[in-house]
């Protein structure tokens, strides 16, 4: 079978399992990312949003609701923001990633980057309702450029993070797989 209407021009790999050290490795950078002092610049995207929903779709039975709790938490307290804004965020994303996890691996990278972008825009306006609810002013739509961004970097965090899964293509023809 040479694959579905929107992979069929992919070769079909056979995924390797994935390691919890490399899982965790992967969140840990993602954090670290988002440490470095890029400032408030509007277009930087949130790499621990964009790391954990990757790993929610790809192994929701590793990386659960729980770890983006605790994920979004430690974010709060890097950000010195309300406690528990980057939790709730986190914590939707989870469950939209979760349950969208088994449609949305059906289709190529570029239709998954769309079904992920509601996501992205409902962890961004959680956060956004959070500060608007506690008195902060409206920061204004360019904001939600973020959300764009990580949608457009879809592609390259499944590339990056499927690569240590991937096995060669050996084609021995006297094995069947």
């Amino acid at each position: 079978m040479s694959g579905f209407a929107g992979n069929a021009y992919q070769p079909q790999y056979i995924l390797r399992p994935v390691s919890r050290l490399f899982i965790a490795c992967s969140l840990a950078a993602a954090m670290m990312l988002n440490i470095l002092p890029w400032g408030h610049w509007f277009w930087v995207p949130d790499f621990v949003a964009l790391v954990l929903v990757f790993w929610n779709i790809h192994q929701p039975r590793k990386v659960g609701i729980g770890l983006a709790f605790v994920m979004g938490l430690l974010m709060d307290v890097h950000d010195a923001s309300l406690l528990g804004e980057h939790a709730l965020a986190y914590t939707l994303l989870s469950y939209g990633a979760i349950m969208l996890h088994r449609r949305v691996l059906w289709f190529s990278l570029r239709a998954q980057a769309v079904h992920v972008f509601p996501l992205f825009l409902l962890a961004q306006g959680a956060s956004v309702l959070v500060r608007l609810i506690v008195g902060a002013s409206f920061p204004g739509v360019l904001m939600f450029a973020e959300s764009v961004v990580m949608a457009m970097l879809w592609p390259v965090a499944s590339y990056l993070l499927l690569a240590p899964q991937r096995r060669p293509v050996d084609r021995d023809e006297t094995r069947p797989l």
